[in-house]
């Protein structure tokens, strides 16, 4: 299948051809729906917490952290193309729309008129208006003259700010007086709160593109200081990009591997499950993670806190209980009280270990997951799932995981409650202060396949098993209620105009 020159481009991104065989049987196999039992609710699998438990967390937080080494892990690889989609489908339309159809142009683009409308309150209108003046242009006048489609390209194209190829992390989200913070200087601020260590050090790790990596260098370098005095903190600011080793071949609707036009193998990048290799280089007691785009302004801050100190306590809680029954078992499995371990098990996990060693059961990686209310949000979501096994687990699941042919399927989707936030705190060391090795714990049939397109050519395209999903498929899991207060994301840009995103 492969020629020489092949071979070497494929060692040459450090992959073994065998991994690449395993690849191209994916897509000619497929990959199996994830089998729904029920959705976790706050009646069954997902837990919620009252005052005296968020306190309780709080306090074991502030007792366990001692000594233990944090981190908070951001995933900010991406550019910030989708959050300008729709300014970018006006600039598209713009372009072949006769005067006749103005008025029919912006009521196909209500996003866009809203935009417009309130200009003045995102915090780059500043940067807009000493770009415009660069150009001896007036914003105001462009504002009167209805000249929609030169403000949005001086937004978006590279005579202006190039906000729709810029990285999340860089482009500024919030207004602090005379001051603008982006959504990297907020994770920052966030650190300082509840990822400090006992030696006030803040270790914040960040993926990023690598074409962006200088950029995050350089941004970084300019606001450290303020924050280091403002907090009476020390930042160790580190950043990774996906490793080439984690990208997948593409193949051709035969799933024949697909060629570009100069006749190389067509890589692409393996989905954010590739981040997982990231996550696994990371030497961390605790590993808070949380997407780039989740933050908000310093008003709102305190009870995203609260319940992120409260998750880390309920993860090193379980883990302190968790270790001294492994010590237990491995070192005299004579002496323990099995009764009261399984009972430990049924209560926090709401699992039976079953035929399967107790022992094997509670020695793998732990994590806390926050899922909020669903109030629409595009995304996975906590759901009860039926493993080969028998075993009934709780996992998070995506949409392109589940059978919606299927009526059974679809009713339990319909009865789910929450979503998945991407707010989670996560254990990664066991009992005996070794490193659990991530890849151990991925189910490897949970990829996803997607259709794209290559000069002209149909491609389908393999994505890794999800961070989240798949790839923690293994993993000991917990699901804890957040207030919809702590969900603020941005995934449009007219979600700044949002009340958490405000002044």
């Amino acid at each position: 299948m492969f020629t020489e020159k092949d071979l070497i481009q494929i060692r040459n991104k450090g992959i073994q051809p065998e991994k690449i065989e395993e690849q191209i049987n994916c897509f000619r196999k497929g990959f199996p729906f994830i089998s729904l039992h029920a959705p976790a609710t706050t009646d069954d699998g997902i837990r919620k917490l009252g005052e005296q438990d968020l306190q309780t967390f709080i306090t074991a937080y502030d007792q366990y952290k001692q000594g233990k080494r944090i981190v908070k892990f951001v995933p900010a690889s991406g550019a910030a193309t989708r959050m300008f989609k729709d300014l970018q489908a006006f600039l598209i339309d713009d372009v072949t729309c006769s005067p006749g159809d103005i008025d029919r142009l912006y009521e196909k683009h209500p996003e866009v008129i809203r935009f417009i409308e309130n200009l003045n309150c995102f915090p780059f209108t500043g940067d807009l208006e000493k770009i415009t003046a660069r150009h001896h242009e007036n914003l105001e006048d462009l504002i009167r003259k209805k000249d929609y489609r030169r403000i949005i390209a001086l937004v978006v194209g590279q005579e202006g700010l190039n906000y729709g190829q810029l990285p999340k992390g860089i482009l500024k989200f919030h207004t602090y007086g005379n001051y603008h913070r982006t959504s990297l200087e907020e994770h920052m601020v966030e650190g300082a709160d509840y990822a400090v260590d006992h030696r006030r050090q803040v270790n914040l790790h960040v993926t990023v593109s690598e074409q962006f990596r200088q950029m995050f260098e350089k941004h970084v370098g300019l606001v450290k200081n303020l924050y280091e005095e403002k907090f009476g903190v020390v930042y160790q600011v580190d950043f990774s990009v996906q490793d080439p080793s984690t990208d997948t071949i593409a193949v051709d609707p035969e799933n024949n591997p697909f060629r570009e036009m100069n006749g190389t193998l067509h890589f692409r990048p393996g989905g954010h499950g590739a981040l997982l290799k990231n996550l696994n280089n990371l030497a961390a007691d605790i590993i808070f993670i949380k997407n780039i785009d989740n933050v908000t302004t310093d008003t709102r801050k305190a009870l995203a806190y609260t319940y992120k100190k409260a998750l880390a306590g309920l993860l090193l809680s379980l883990q302190d209980r968790i270790f001294r029954y492994l010590h237990v078992l491995s070192a005299a499995p004579g002496e323990a009280d099995l009764k009261e371990i399984r009972s430990f098990i049924t209560r926090e996990f709401q699992q039976d270990p079953g035929r399967d060693s107790i022992f094997d059961f509670l020695n793998r990686p732990l994590r806390i997951c926050g899922m909020v209310r669903n109030e629409g949000e595009p995304g996975g979501g906590p759901y009860w799932v039926n493993e080969p096994s028998g075993r009934k687990t709780l996992q998070i699941v995506e949409m392109s995981q589940m059978d919606t042919n299927d009526p059974g399927q679809i009713a339990i989707i319909r009865q789910a409650t929450h979503f998945n936030p991407v707010n989670m705190v996560c254990g990664c060391y066991n009992y005996l202060g070794d490193k659990f090795d991530l890849f151990r714990y991925v189910d490897p049939e949970t990829g996803f396949i997607s259709k794209k397109s290559l000069d002209g050519k149909v491609l389908k395209a393999l994505e890794l098993p999800g961070l989240w999903n798949g790839a923690m498929a293994g993993w000991i899991t917990v699901f804890v209620e957040l207030p919809l207060e702590t969900f603020t994301p941005v995934k449009t840009i007219n979600d700044l105009l949002r009340a958490e995103h405000q002044p």
